[in-house]
């Protein structure tokens, strides 16, 4: 069982997925995604891995199973992680912490990044297959989505928020010095 589990929460294009990578690669954590397990299912079922196809799974799961199915999923996933550190990307519900905020060794970082910067960023990317020719207004759109509204609301739940507006040199600082801060330090 883990030391220590991180939840990532943050706003599309805020740098979980960075904060992540280092956590992977100076700490030796574990990985585990909330979308991954949603990725999975849309590319077995040969469905476009489109924002809007990954909400409306989202959704649908939720409905037919109840708002913290998934919380449920990542809990079992991560307790059963061989890794000391594990961290779970992608937190977006206050549901998507039921399961995992009453255990002793969560906490959640929160990144935050203002929108315009988020934008550029996800553009630049293109990590979903609407991402690099998307407008600010679809951009906008998205950012009214069931699975983005809430992210706020639980953003205020975080053990720490961390800023990355700056450099990535400035953003790796912050998370090493919370890391050294919940007793860790990276693997040599």
């Amino acid at each position: 069982m883990p030391k220590l589990i991180i939840g990532l929460v943050g706003q599309a294009g805020c740098g979980k997925g960075t904060a992540a990578d280092l956590l992977r690669d100076k700490y030796g954590a574990g990985y585990i995604r909330f979308s991954g397990i949603l990725g999975t299912v849309l590319e077995t079922l040969g469905i476009e891995k489109s924002r809007e196809n990954f909400v409306k799974l989202s959704n649908s799961l939720r409905k037919e199973y109840g708002e913290d199915a998934l919380s449920y999923a990542v809990e079992k996933i991560a307790l059963s992680s061989p890794e000391d550190i594990v961290v779970i990307d992608g937190i977006r519900r206050p549901e998507d912490i039921v399961a995992l905020e009453p255990l002793p060794h969560f906490k959640l970082l929160s990144i935050e990044v203002p929108a315009e910067l988020r934008y550029e960023r996800m553009k630049k990317r293109g990590e979903k297959a609407t991402e690099a020719n998307m407008t600010w207004e679809q951009f906008q759109k998205e950012e009214k989505f069931p699975t983005e509204i809430t992210i706020p609301d639980v953003m205020a739940r975080a053990w720490k928020a961390i800023p990355n507006a700056g450099t990535r040199e400035e953003f790796e600082s912050a998370v090493h010095l919370a890391m050294k801060e919940l007793g860790f330090s990276p693997k040599e």
